[in-house]
């Protein structure tokens, strides 16, 4: 290895903001992370949304408009749906009554 191009391996002070902190070694004396072991949910086990510009927020907004117009349209069907039901149903009974 050069002496001359390679950065310093020094301990480096780990900060979470879940409140976490530990020491490693690393070319940075601090660092700042927003997920650690003691807060990811692979290693607890619990569901932890890390929200970024509010994208969460603005996602389960566009879920409730849609799960609003699906109730909606499901309680109002229009009465044109369901004779044309009937008529196919009634249409391809009579055809295998008549064979």
């Amino acid at each position: 290895m050069k002496a001359s191009i390679h950065p310093d391996y020094v301990q480096a002070h780990v900060r979470c903001t879940c409140g976490n902190e530990f020491t490693t070694r690393a070319t940075q004396e601090e660092i700042h992370v927003e997920v650690c072991s003691n807060c990811h949910p692979f290693y607890t086990g619990r569901q932890k949304l890390v929200d970024t510009g509010g994208r969460v927020e603005r996602f389960q907004r566009r879920m409730a408009k849609g799960r609003l117009r699906q109730a909606q349209a499901g309680n109002a069907k229009p009465a044109g749906a369901q004779s044309a039901a009937g008529t196919l149903a009634g249409g391809s009974q009579s055809q295998t009554q008549s064979e």
